[in-house]
């Protein structure tokens, strides 16, 4: 089964919101089988645009990376998350190359 991951762009403004918006989707991530791959980390933009951090989140599948954006815990979180950064995220399913 192909896995599914999170893959989001964040411009952060206010650090202090973002940490309640980090301590609550914990619950979330964990119920739901997510792994960071990536969490911030220098990076090198090529081409196009980009924000000041980069994530990539792994699940076990497509289907759980859904269930866990869709939940009632992710969303509670996702509430502190909004009016403190700006987030370009996609949900996709993996490659089994």
């Amino acid at each position: 089964m192909r896995k599914g991951y999170w893959i989001g762009r964040v411009d952060v403004s206010d650090d202090d919101a973002y940490q309640k918006y980090i301590a609550a989707n914990a619950a979330p991530f964990a119920a739901f089988g997510a792994r960071f791959l990536v969490r911030g980390g220098a990076f090198e933009t090529r081409e196009g645009t980009s924000r000041s951090r980069n994530v990539v989140i792994e699940f076990p599948n497509l289907e759980a990376a859904q269930a866990c954006y869709d939940s009632e815990d992710y969303q509670a979180a996702k509430a502190f998350r909004e009016p403190a950064a700006i987030c370009d995220l996609i949900i996709v399913e993996g490659y089994d190359g």
